[in-house]
């Protein structure tokens, strides 16, 4: 079954473009971000790959650790990592999984468990569901899933600012609102009671509806 928020991040351990890891242990006590893709040397995946090789440094800054998954071997990804420098012109700074044997795919209900064989026969088409974004918080849970069709690149920019909501409501009692960005207003979460309110907001709170407690970010 595909995995939801909540559920726990499935561990694993596997080759990749920086070496054989465990991904649990690979992740310690940051945030990461499991992104996957059909097959190497497609081209939207391809500008996915450069353009979050050029931010990166901005998931550096958030302590959120960035690694992608296909199901090519590890000779395909050295070759498509060059492609990605020269066409995108940003070079790859995060490993890349060689998921060859389906084990992480299938585990994360990105692929039927009756997936088997030599995945450079099976076209991008057939791995149309290699096409999902995990973040996974430090406790190994997962906060977010997002699953794109092959015609449509992600927007990592979006990424980053669930990633921000994520962080801060992971340490306040708060919830971010529509097209809510970093610095702007927060509502008060449902399961605080205005007497716990008043206490850590004591100079109140805009409310045009008592459900709707709206407060500056803290």
């Amino acid at each position: 079954m595909a995995l939801t928020i909540g559920d726990d991040a499935p561990d694993f351990e596997a080759d990749t473009t920086e070496g054989r890891i465990n991904f649990h242990d690979w992740i310690g006590d940051s945030w990461a971000v499991l992104f996957s893709h059909p097959r190497n040397f497609t081209p939207i995946c391809t500008t996915e790959l450069g353009y979050l090789a050029s931010i990166k440094d901005q998931f550096d800054a958030r302590g959120v650790k960035i690694i992608g998954l296909s199901v090519d071997p590890l000779d395909n990804h050295e070759k498509w990592a060059q492609d990605i420098e020269e066409t995108q012109g940003a070079a790859l700074n995060y490993p890349l999984i060689s998921d060859t044997d389906f084990n992480v795919s299938k585990a994360y209900g990105m692929l039927p468990n009756d997936v088997d064989g030599d995945p450079t026969q099976r076209t991008a088409a057939q791995n149309a569901t290699l096409r999902n974004v995990f973040v996974i918080g430090p406790d190994k849970k997962v906060k977010l899933v997002l699953i794109y069709p092959m015609t449509t690149g992600r927007n990592f920019d979006e990424v980053l600012r669930v990633i921000d909501s994520l962080q801060l409501t992971a340490g306040h009692a708060v919830a971010t609102p529509a097209q809510w960005q970093p610095g702007e207003d927060v509502i008060i979460a449902g399961s605080v009671s205005d007497e716990q309110a008043k206490e850590k907001y004591p100079d109140g709170w805009e409310a045009p509806r008592p459900w709707l407690r709206i407060v500056p970010a803290p």
